[in-house]
C-alpha cells in the first residue's frame, strides 16, 4: 500500500517531467504506483486536491480550473504557471 506522501511525490514528479504548459491524467500516477491501479484513483484525486490548495498543481476540465474532488469526470493535472493567462491553483 502507497502512502499520501508517495502519491504527492509521483504526482509532482509526473507534473515537473511534463515541465510548465503541459498536462497529465491521474491516471498515470496510479498507474506509476501500482498494477491494481483503479483502487487507487480516489486516493490520487484527494492528494491532486491537497496539492492544488496547496497551489502546487492546477486540476483542469476541459481547460477550466477545478476542484479535483468536486470534478466528474476525466480531469488534468499540471504545474501552476505564473505566466499571466494560465491557470492557477483553485481557490
Amino acid at each position: 500500500m502507497c502512502s499520501d506522501s508517495d502519491i504527492a511525490g509521483v504526482l509532482t514528479d509526473l507534473a515537473h517531467r511534463r515541465g510548465a504548459g503541459a498536462s497529465f491524467c491521474p491516471s498515470e500516477a496510479a498507474r506509476a504506483l501500482s498494477q491494481d491501479w483503479r483502487p487507487l484513483m480516489p486516493r490520487v484525486r484527494a492528494v491532486a486536491a491537497g496539492l492544488a490548495r496547496a497551489g502546487q498543481l492546477v486540476a483542469t476540465q476541459k481547460g477550466v480550473p477545478v476542484d479535483p474532488l468536486a470534478a466528474r469526470g476525466p480531469i488534468r493535472l499540471a504545474l501552476v504557471s505564473d505566466a499571466p493567462g494560465s491557470p492557477g491553483p483553485v481557490p
